[in-house]
């Protein structure tokens, strides 16, 4: 309601449009009457609210009749003057709905969407052992907090000192990398 009449046609036109467009090639495209109807009534209640007005009101101000290849439409448009320009005329409606077979239906395929990975799957995707840095197979060990890392008094094993430097809760690993770690041994390249 904040918009102006003119914006406001013109955004239930693209939303009613792209509807019907689509579905000019079905053999029952003539029950989009009903959302044509439901369309234009709210667009009508919204112009009426917005105005303080009432909707029959809005429908004989904003009425027209346009020509098109099925012959003349009933309509409703707003009409934006400019001063040495073309004015700005929003539709809606005008689109006859009746089936056509040779309707081209011009889908845009979605531009692609480039979501980063999480640097965990990344991590398992380069299947490298942070540890020992051998290639293969890899497993990940998790705790349950990084504080559990820094306990004070107690020495901590190489591996817990590599992931606190890191400050991360996970370490992926090489399976028996990781079966030393749980099993509390050294591991081979523990000297670090």
């Amino acid at each position: 309601m904040n918009c102006d009449d003119n914006a406001i046609i013109k955004t239930y036109d693209a939303e009613y449009r792209g509807v019907a467009l689509y579905y000019l090639l079905a053999g029952d495209v003539s029950k989009l009457n009903r959302l044509r109807w439901v369309a234009e009534t709210s667009m009508l209640k919204t112009l009426a609210a917005k105005h303080r007005s009432t909707v029959a009101t809005m429908a004989r101000k904003h009425k027209a009749t346009i020509d098109t290849p099925h012959g003349p439409r009933r309509c409703f448009e707003a009409v934006v003057a400019r001063p040495g320009r073309k004015p700005l005329v929003a539709r809606f409606g005008g689109i006859p709905l009746k089936r056509q077979r040779k309707a081209v239906i011009n889908d845009r395929p979605p531009a692609p969407i480039s979501v980063p990975r999480k640097e965990l799957i990344t991590r398992l995707t380069a299947r490298r052992c942070e540890w020992c840095q051998q290639h293969g197979p890899v497993e990940t060990h998790q705790v349950r907090k990084l504080a559990e890392l820094d306990t004070p008094g107690r020495p901590q094993p190489a591996w817990a000192q590599l992931m606190a430097s890191k400050r991360r809760k996970t370490l992926v690993v090489c399976a028996a990398c990781h079966q030393t770690i749980h099993a509390g041994q050294p591991t081979a390249t523990s000297t670090r």
